[in-house]
């Protein structure tokens, strides 16, 4: 009984300390933003691995997640005689939960579990600490840039995903199931507000972002440097950020009042 005790104490402990580094950790990278130079051009090199190579992945992903969703819809809909409100359905379902959740999923699996491996790989090559003996902060040159171009693209590719996840509903609601187009278009007007609906969908994509790239560069900078520490890394990125994004989901819907 003791020992179970101990070990139980011993696991807390450990847990404790690693939101501790981490959270240490995210207070070296909000303290590196403002202190010079600026590393823009690692900035934009980062964001066009981060955002534009996701994008064809986003968009695909999103218009076969409507076309899914307005195929469901419009069947259960009927049943009750209210497949008028399908546009409002794929709308609020999207713009809420669906649009800033899957595409915080998906990029973590596109772009955080390679941000985690490229770090990573520089690690147990040594670049990083040679990166130190040249009086360079690797965290203001190689974790910065990247952890800002994830927050910066994720509210953007959500957008993204849900433009195409409507064009999707439409297209099998409109086209295959007859339902008229003008109907899909003002139910989804009047039931999407931009204040609330739209506010909170930008909020989830842009903590997600955060979540991702703190996530995504602490696994990296704190992997063991050989081959089997950087795919447990990376491994360990995927299943963190993605239970965090979920939880994260969950405490700003509950926030903000559904």
């Amino acid at each position: 009984m003791i020992g179970a005790i101990r070990e139980l104490g011993a696991r807390v402990t450990a847990g404790v300390e690693g939101l501790g580094r981490v959270a240490r950790f995210g207070g070296h990278l909000v303290g590196a933003v403002p202190r010079p130079p600026s590393r823009f051009g690692f900035f934009v090199r980062a964001l066009f691995d981060a955002g534009v190579l996701s994008v064809a992945l986003i968009c695909l992903s999103g218009f076969t997640v409507g076309m899914v969703l307005g195929l469901q819809l419009h069947t259960t809909l009927t049943r009750f005689g209210a497949e008028e409100g399908l546009g409002a359905v794929v709308g609020l379902s999207l713009v809420r939960e669906l649009g800033p959740v899957l595409t915080g999923l998906l990029v973590t699996g596109r772009a955080g579990s390679a941000i985690t491996a490229e770090i990573g790989a520089m690690k147990s090559t040594e670049q990083l600490d040679g990166l130190r003996m040249m009086a360079i902060d690797p965290l203001h040159f190689v974790a910065l840039p990247r952890a800002l171009a994830l927050t910066i693209a994720m509210p953007l590719l959500n957008g993204l995903f849900i433009v195409f996840a409507i064009a999707g509903a439409y297209g099998v609601g409109v086209w295959r199931q007859g339902l008229d187009g003008g109907v899909y278009l003002s139910g989804l007007e009047d039931a999407v507000l931009f204040g609330d609906d739209v506010g909170q969908s930008l909020l989830k994509s842009l903590v997600f972002g955060l979540l991702l790239g703190l996530i995504s560069t602490y696994k990296g900078h704190s992997c063991a440097p050989d081959a089997a520490g950087v795919a447990r890394a990376t491994t360990s990125t995927v299943v963190t950020a993605s239970v965090c994004i979920l939880l994260a989901d969950y405490v700003i819907t509950a926030l903000w009042g559904v």
